[in-house]
């Protein structure tokens, strides 16, 4: 979840549209387009899997808004996020990146990207899929939440707490409980929109209708 608001007994929040959007959401369109299309929905692919957790380990300290607008910066700067290319990044390219305005330029965070990445590629190896060994600390099921108040969504949890230190195991870094948390939710693997929110209703409209199928 974005970190640019506090946490206080907020319910959704209606909009100019006039639909009901989480309290975290501002009328911002891009911040909007977030979270009515990619938010809470359940992304089973390998190379968007990892770009997303690589991008909630560079927000670590900033706002999820100063990451959002520079993500197509981040794509180009780090060859769309091809892990295979990334892990071969030499010093050079360390230091090019460290010069690029589109990013973060922080040298923690850019040589994790590049750790990151080797990591990455030694679960593809091992286990085939990225996508299934991220998924399998729910089990591979989507974990639906409806909090009514956004102090009610929880920072951390039981499965976060577990991928955290797995992935750590693995030689990801920037990967605290608290960011795979947010992983977890903007990846759709924990659907957490609040009571009233659209989107979580359209979300189950689109469960009972695969269910009914």
């Amino acid at each position: 979840m974005a970190t640019d608001v506090g946490r206080p007994e907020k319910r959704a929040q209606r909009h100019a549209d006039g639909k009901r959007r989480c309290a975290w959401c501002p009328e911002d369109p891009l911040y909007v387009a977030y979270h009515d299309d990619e938010w809470g929905v359940a992304l089973r692919a390998d190379r968007p899997l990892f770009e997303m957790l690589c991008l909630e380990g560079a927000q670590a300290g900033l706002s999820w808004s100063t990451i959002l607008r520079k993500r197509h910066s981040y794509r180009a700067a780090f060859d769309q996020f091809d892990a295979a290319k990334m892990a071969r990044y030499g010093s050079s390219k360390r230091k090019s990146l460290l010069l690029n305005p589109g990013i973060v330029r922080n040298r923690l965070k850019v040589d994790a990207f590049i750790g990151n990445a080797q990591a990455y590629l030694k679960i593809c190896e091992q286990r085939g899929s990225f996508s299934d060994y991220i998924w399998q600390f729910t089990d591979g099921k989507v974990l639906r939440r409806r909090p009514l108040y956004l102090s009610e969504i929880a920072q951390s949890t039981a499965q976060s707490d577990a991928m955290s230190k797995d992935l750590k195991q693995k030689g990801f870094r920037f990967v605290g409980s608290t960011i795979c948390h947010a992983f977890m939710q903007a990846v759709g693997i924990v659907d957490e929109h609040q009571r009233y929110c659209w989107a979580g209703s359209r979300a189950r409209a689109v469960a009972r209708r695969a269910h009914s199928g």
